[in-house]
């Protein structure tokens, strides 16, 4: 026999989940690069968020506890993957290392993308995002989007500081690079 109780909190959870299924999917999708994954993952926090509702469904901070258990998930997922991933992207020696400055910092280049609608502008980015390899965008989307700093994704990613600035650096110019191939006038991405 169903508990009413348990079918309104059912009910209650359904509205829950699609306010915040978008969040939760995107940010999944932008570290992962992988819709699959994405979904995986996404389904994974909202079976946490289940078991934690009656704590969320009236919190004003449910939408961070997403973001951040989305984002925990994410990077141990990519975790059990790492040793894959990390080989192709430190294949290249440390004299490329050693020429980067690990003080110094880069500004992120103006895409072109004021004139769009958001809409517009997350598709082309999302889109460009997918074109990065793994080392360059987890670490890029961890910075831009989830605003970790560069320390915390070095140590969260068990690679070395200055290995993380380069591969922001250089997914910063891929991402620049991707965007131009759809239109984007070059003289604008060199803003």
């Amino acid at each position: 026999m169903v508990n009413l109780k348990d079918s309104v909190k059912a009910g209650d959870f359904a509205g829950f989940m699609r306010a915040y299924q978008d969040m939760v999917f995107s940010t999944a999708v932008r570290m992962t690069g992988q819709d699959a994954q994405a979904q995986d993952i996404a389904q994974e926090v909202f079976l946490k968020a289940w078991e934690n509702f009656e704590q969320l469904q009236h919190s004003p901070t449910a939408g961070g506890w997403l973001k951040t258990v989305t984002t925990n998930l994410t990077l141990n997922f990519l975790s059990r993957y790492r040793r894959r991933w990390r080989f192709f992207s430190e294949m290249r020696g440390d004299d490329e290392a050693a020429d980067y400055e690990p003080g110094e910092e880069h500004a992120v280049p103006d895409l072109g993308l004021a004139g769009r609608d958001a809409d517009e502008r997350r598709a082309l980015i999302d889109e460009a995002l997918q074109r990065l390899p793994d080392h360059q965008r987890l670490p890029l989307v961890l910075y831009h989007f989830e605003e970790m700093p560069y320390e915390e994704i070095a140590q969260r990613l068990e690679v070395s500081l200055s290995k993380i600035k380069i591969d922001i650096l250089r997914g910063r110019q891929r991402l620049a690079k991707a965007l131009a191939q759809r239109g984007l006038d070059a003289q604008q991405l060199d803003a």
